[in-house]
């Protein structure tokens, strides 16, 4: 593998399984980010199914203009598991037993204490001149090879099996093989703006370079801006994220609620929370418990969060939250001060320091001519008092109540970053 010029890799995840509805390759994400980590650029995914020559063909296909090549499933020990005897034809390479890969395995049916089938001697089958890459996950081990252009790597298709091979096994084999360079990565997590507004804003700053390569990801409310930058030099690398990060991070301004890949925004208002030494209850109608629920995702969740109320319908805000019926009445339930009697009275009824609270029409029925179905009021009451909004979607329920949840976790993180620390 020439040492200087940009490398190339493609995916192949083996599986008839993956080729329905019900299966979604996810593994071809781990392997992805982990190739990019060392500066390999992805340009070709595929799926196929256990079609010994379909496999063969792409693979073969592959090592003409892939320098490194990833297969992902059929390793197993069934008849449909193709990738071992098909990378070895097209290899042209035998198949060839290894006594070591059996001990192995019998050891691991030993400590299990069960019998082993006669089929599960097929995983003990290395291509020739591969190396075995320990699988203490399963009963499948990896094969990595060397190839004209660089390496073939198979790789077990469970991915509890195949993420900790990648980083533990895969990557370390890699890097020997790829010019010396420092990658690094600088994300934002945003809520608060579309994806389109999102490019409006940054485009101006990050299209003007190639590198660091910026990357725009999006889910429904929540976004990730990923700068990847690779140099000689850490310090290179470091200096490059800070001249094309710190004017996108003043950009997006309080929008960022974190830089952590990894992190959600209810980890990022539980740590809030925790650090401002306050707790938080929630009194729910239109998005039924899914801003408990999130708040409650993660473990230790109990330090901050003390109750939560789901009140569907007039009578149980009446009953349980105590809003007047006076109040219902000239209002309705949905509307600005229904949604602060709400959020007023969860922090009255558990003692919490901040009440938070939703009302709406979540669709696809329903809705007023002045309040159409869409409409949604989120509240906060703070020791300092009760700030509200009112949000405008449209009629789908499930994007609806989605986008409400996500504004009420972030209308509570700027809220509480407006405070002092405790």
């Amino acid at each position: 593998m020439s040492q200087n010029s940009p490398k190339l890799a493609e995916i192949i995840a083996v599986g008839s399984e993956l080729l329905t509805p019900q299966r979604v390759d996810t593994n071809s994400l781990t392997i992805t980010q982990s190739l990019n980590l060392l500066g390999v650029e992805v340009f070709t995914k595929q799926v196929i199914g256990d079609d010994r020559k379909r496999l063969t063909d792409a693979i073969r296909h592959a090592l003409e203009r892939a320098d490194i090549i990833i297969l992902s499933g059929g390793l197993g020990p069934t008849e449909d598991d193709v990738t071992r005897d098909a990378a070895a034809a097209a290899l042209g390479r035998n198949l060839e037993h290894s006594a070591e890969q059996e001990a192995i395995l019998i050891n691991r049916f030993r400590q299990f204490n069960r019998p082993m089938a006669q089929n599960n001697l097929r995983q003990t089958f290395l291509i020739e001149g591969a190396e075995a890459l320990p699988n203490p996950n399963g009963s499948a081990p990896g094969q990595f090879v060397l190839t004209a252009r660089g390496a073939l790597a198979l790789l077990p298709g469970p991915p509890r099996e195949l993420k900790p091979m990648v980083e533990r096994e895969l990557v370390p084999r890699l890097k020997p093989l790829l010019p010396p360079q420092v990658i690094k990565v600088r994300t934002f997590r945003i809520t608060g703006i579309g994806e389109s507004d999102l490019d409006t804003l940054i485009a101006p700053v990050y299209t003007k370079y190639t590198n660091p390569v910026t990357t725009v990801l999006s889910s429904l409310g929540d976004l990730w801006v990923h700068l990847r930058a690779q140099c000689d030099t850490e310090a290179e690398v470091d200096a490059l994220l800070k001249e094309v990060g710190d004017p996108i991070a003043s950009l997006l301004g309080d929008r960022v609620y974190s830089t952590d890949p990894d992190d959600t925004l209810e980890l990022a208002v539980g740590r809030l929370l925790r650090d401002h030494q306050a707790t938080v209850a929630t009194a729910e109608s239109c998005t039924g418990g899914l801003i408990a629920a999130r708040l409650t995702d993660a473990p230790g969740s109990s330090d901050f969060f003390i109750a939560g109320y789901v009140t569907y319908t007039d009578a149980q805000k009446h009953s349980i939250l105590g809003i007047s019926q006076a109040l219902l009445d000239e209002h309705t339930a949905v509307s600005e001060p229904v949604a602060a009697a709400m959020a007023e009275a969860a922090r009255r009824l558990s003692s919490a320091t901040y009440g938070v609270a939703s009302t709406g029409y979540a669709g696809p029925s329903g809705g007023t001519e002045t309040e159409p179905v869409g409409t949604i009021y989120l509240a906060i009451a703070a020791p300092e008092g009760t700030r509200c909004t009112r949000l405008r979607y449209g009629a789908d329920r499930y994007r609806n109540r989605t986008l409400a949840t996500q504004a009420t976790l972030d209308l509570l993180r700027k809220t509480l970053q407006t405070e002092p620390e405790a």
